[in-house]
């Protein structure tokens, strides 16, 4: 099977670019060949930039593919383009979208596909769910063949998946107040990148998964509250939390709270039987507990990976200031 990743070496793709190649796959990347990251052997790379159309033409040559991804589309523009180059060129093409498409707030769990697509809160969200509806037309009315990816949340041995990356690392080993949404308790999906790379690898050429869209998750689902607790435990600290809501964040800081209000304020449990229907080997098989213990050590490992946002902190500072000037303790 011939298969094009456009990207391939991100925190989710790159998991998947090794386990395509475990799988056989003929496998080509196109990017710019930048990352930081190392190519695995076996891959054939082709250079180009993807938002310059024509240079991905050149490329490209004549060339036709069992399977386009591409993992690095966020807007329909960039949506129309991939169809007008890869129409004729493929037997399936992938776009990764977002289970942050999902209807906000939750409307009943878990989520499954047929879930509402509605995210008022979330441009990125809502970029995503525009992309969808351009696939399903182009699908159904022209007769371009797509599958539709939801990943949520899903992270690999680089990616603290707390607000505030590493900079909420340090004030938790600092013993500084570290901040959690709401009251900690909504419910929350992660999911490890080789686990999801299991998944996925399944849908390629997979011709039950024409015309579907279909999430990629774990079966753990933590609160808040446990995530926080498991960060702290693997980096030595005692976590002091501080809970504030999710629109006072946002009052503050639009981005942060543009992630909360759009996503992580709002619980996500989700029902995997039809990843597990179209891939029956999938199964994700590493706790966060594990996973944790793989991300500390990536950053213990350099103290260069240990980038503190100043300009974050102290605007947890005074949250933090302001929360305890409304609710002094008792």
């Amino acid at each position: 099977m011939k298969v094009l990743f456009i990207g391939g070496t991100g925190k989710i793709s790159s998991a998947c670019t090794v386990a395509a190649l475990q799988r056989g796959v003929d496998l080509y990347l196109l990017n710019r060949g930048k990352s930081w990251r190392t190519v695995p052997e076996g891959v054939k790379e082709i250079h180009a930039d993807i938002s310059d159309k024509k240079s991905v033409v050149n490329a490209l040559n004549d060339q036709t593919f069992d399977v386009v991804v591409n993992w690095i589309v966020f807007t329909p523009e960039e949506i129309e383009r991939d169809i007008d180059l890869f129409k004729g060129r493929t037997g399936q093409y992938i776009f990764i979208s977002s289970a942050s498409a999902y209807h906000k707030p939750v409307i009943s769990l878990p989520i499954t596909e047929s879930t509402p697509l509605h995210n008022p809160f979330w441009s990125y969200s809502q970029k995503k769910i525009a992309c969808e509806k351009r696939l399903y037309r182009a699908c159904f009315e022209e007769n371009f063949p797509i599958t539709i990816v939801r990943p949520s949340h899903t992270y690999d041995e680089t990616m603290l998946i707390v607000s505030g990356n590493y900079t909420t690392v340090n004030r938790m080993r600092k013993g500084k107040k570290v901040i959690i949404h709401g009251d900690g308790t909504s419910l929350w999906t992660v999911t490890h990148n080789s686990d999801f790379a299991k998944g996925f690898t399944g849908l390629l050429g997979n011709h039950y998964a024409i015309g579907e869209a279909v999430h990629i998750t774990s079966d753990q689902v933590l609160t808040w509250n446990q995530i926080y607790e498991l960060v702290a435990a693997r980096a030595g600290a005692e976590l002091q939390a501080v809970h504030l809501p999710s629109e006072l964040i946002a009052a503050y800081d639009s981005e942060w709270g543009a992630g909360l209000l759009g996503d992580k304020s709002h619980s996500a449990v989700f029902d995997n039987t039809k990843i597990k229907r179209l891939v029956p080997d999938f199964n994700a098989s590493i706790p966060f507990s594990r996973g944790i213990e793989t991300i500390m050590n990536w950053y213990d490992a350099d103290s260069s990976r240990q980038q503190v946002d100043t300009k974050l902190d102290a605007l947890m500072d005074r949250l933090v200031e302001r929360y305890s000037s409304l609710f002094p303790p008792l």
